[in-house]
């Protein structure tokens, strides 16, 4: 799916519907002050999709032991990073939070005890790529936690008890990288728009062919998919916002791909649009 077909994705849903559910593929910290494809990717997004009464984000930057969810009327925009340019450092993505809809959330699941977090605000797993989607900040988030005592199937299943807020309004998001392995990047392609190992070709090609088959049970088993998903998958933080958003898939949703690209050898750019 490219630029123009997201533009259309306005007509075939409207404020009634529930809502999409996305996975982003975030990268660098940078995307959030660059103009580039994926920022543009991004933005369209945000500009097609119906506007949504609140982003609900799971980020691969924020861990915990347990599970949570932010509760703070006006999160702090959290600059998670270190070596970068200050003006990334002066980025400032001042979006209300929403304490009522985070106490609900709390409420409604059942499987698990959800706290009430007052003190994590937006981290750039979230306000980089949202700042593109919904540059005013008029869109309230909340971010949820990953437990990182729990597998990969825990989270798989949490993700359905967040289904309701589809239905509310809320657009989900997963941050992450569906491939992501910092510790063999090619710094010496950073000029180049696109390139991957060897390996990271065939874990994109493997995870794509089992996402679009629908058996997303593959990916809850992803350790079990042989050597390219060792490397393509080396820590599960980055991997598990894809779990959640392919846990809220329902039937009838479609699936579409966008800033599908491989950098710097070893991070997956794609993003998947549900719905």
């Amino acid at each position: 799916m490219n630029l123009n077909d997201i533009k259309n994705l306005n007509k075939t849903h409207n404020s009634t519907d529930k809502m999409p559910v996305l996975f982003v593929g975030h990268g660098s910290p940078m995307n959030a002050i660059e103009e580039n494809e994926f920022s543009a990717g991004w933005r369209k997004a945000g500009e097609s999709l119906p506007k949504p009464s609140m982003i609900l984000c799971v980020s691969a930057h924020w861990e915990t032991d347990g599970t949570f969810v932010t509760a703070v009327p006006k999160p702090e925009t959290i600059h998670d990073f270190y070596g970068f340019p200050k003006e990334l450092f002066a980025v400032q993505y001042p979006a209300p939070g929403n304490p009522g809809m985070a106490k609900e959330i709390s409420d409604e699941i059942k499987s698990t005890d959800v706290g009430l977090d007052e003190k994590w605000g937006l981290d750039h797993g979230a306000w980089s790529v949202i700042k593109h989607m919904y540059p005013n900040a008029d869109v309230p988030v909340v971010q949820f936690s990953i437990d990182r005592r729990k597998g990969p199937n825990y989270h798989y299943e949490l993700a359905k008890e967040l289904s309701f807020l589809r239905r509310k309004g809320v657009l989900i998001v997963g941050s992450g990288n569906m491939i992501h392995n910092l510790r063999v990047i090619a710094w010496n392609k950073m000029n180049e728009s696109e390139y991957g190992y060897d390996w990271a070709h065939e874990a994109d090609f493997k995870l794509k062919n089992i996402i679009n088959g629908g058996d997303f049970k593959e990916l809850v088993n992803y350790s079990k998919q042989g050597g390219e998903m060792e490397m393509a998958v080396p820590t599960p933080e980055h991997f598990i916002p894809l779990l959640y958003t392919l846990g809220l898939k329902e039937e009838t949703d479609q699936l579409s791909w966008f800033n599908d690209k491989l950098v710097l050898g070893s991070i997956s750019m794609a993003s998947l649009l549900i719905g």
